[in-house]
């Protein structure tokens, strides 16, 4: 029961990821050519990490040994970073849910790396919940324009995008085999951390041209909300949800996000899909229920 428990709360912070993650892409997409991507990318890490030792300190602690090892935070970080980067500099051309599409393509890269580097297998339920959720979510994003569909065609934004999401796919099962134990925060700390340090030696000649006191302010609100939510908070649901759930299925939630794109893109104005959508939506509430059935 216990183990049945906590894979259930896996699945519960996976469901808000996807929520909180939705938020980044609308955001990140008015802000993208405000500001240079590693510029804004290590502020967030900054910023993310302030919050993240706040509630360490506050909660369960800093360990003296919670940095032992100090590459694989190195690694983490590294890998995170050049995914929020190349994120930043899709979101330039690519639209919020064009780039949300690409995003439902990570949950297979990263059964892939869960494969080659934890040997996790997917069963024949897991792979049919996958294929379905995918299936779901482009019929959403296309608005179950099946000639839209065939159409496909990645432009610059989406293959820069691409390419990040390979790093977030990969990074998933690398929290898996590299943690030792560490409590999720303390060790969502020490890839901030690690992280933010990459980010200051790779962008500090952007850092250092960005002209801070005078940026817009919907770079200002975009930055909080990826240090604070799409981060720290996400950070955190990630490394807990990576600990209980094989990778295939941290990133199935996924799935999820192209649909909550769209509705905070109707609530900034851009208008609602119809209900041609709602066969994609149930698609997607199958797939999450067939994940769930797994784990009994």
């Amino acid at each position: 029961m216990t183990a049945r428990r906590e894979a259930l709360r896996g699945h519960a912070a996976m469901l808000l990821f996807s929520a909180l993650v939705a938020g980044s892409f609308s955001l990140g997409a008015r802000a993208a050519n405000l500001i240079d991507p590693s510029a804004i990318t290590a502020a967030r890490f900054i910023i993310a990490a302030g919050v993240i030792a706040g509630v360490a300190l506050a909660g369960p602690g800093i360990p003296a040994t919670a940095f032992r090892a100090p590459w694989r935070y190195l690694l983490l970080g590294g890998v995170f970073a050049v995914y929020f980067v190349l994120m930043f500099e899709g979101l330039k051309t690519a639209a919020p849910v064009s780039a949300s599409a690409v995003f439902t393509l990570t949950p297979l890269m990263a059964a892939g790396f869960g494969w080659l580097l934890m040997r996790q297998r997917m069963t024949a339920r897991m792979a049919l919940a996958l294929l379905l959720g995918g299936a779901g979510a482009l019929w959403v994003i296309f608005r179950g324009d099946l000639a839209a569909m065939a159409r496909l065609q990645f432009g610059r934004g989406e293959a820069i995008y691409l390419a990040g999401c390979a790093a977030h796919a990969l990074y998933t099962p690398l929290v898996r085999k590299l943690n030792r134990g560490e409590n999720p925060v303390v060790f969502t700390l020490g890839t901030l951390i690690a992280g933010a340090i990459v980010l200051l030696i790779w962008g500090w000649g952007a850092i250092r041209a960005t002209d801070w006191a005078h940026l817009p302010a919907i770079v200002w609100i975009t930055l909080l909300y990826v240090a604070i939510f799409a981060s720290a908070v996400t950070f955190v649901l990630v490394q807990f949800a990576t600990l209980h759930l094989p990778a295939a299925k941290v990133m199935a939630y996924t799935y999820l996000t192209p649909a909550w794109v769209i509705a905070l893109e109707a609530a900034l104005g851009q208008g609602l899909p119809g209900m041609v959508v709602l066969p994609g939506m149930l698609a997607t509430l199958a797939a999450l229920a067939l994940l769930l059935q797994a784990d009994r």
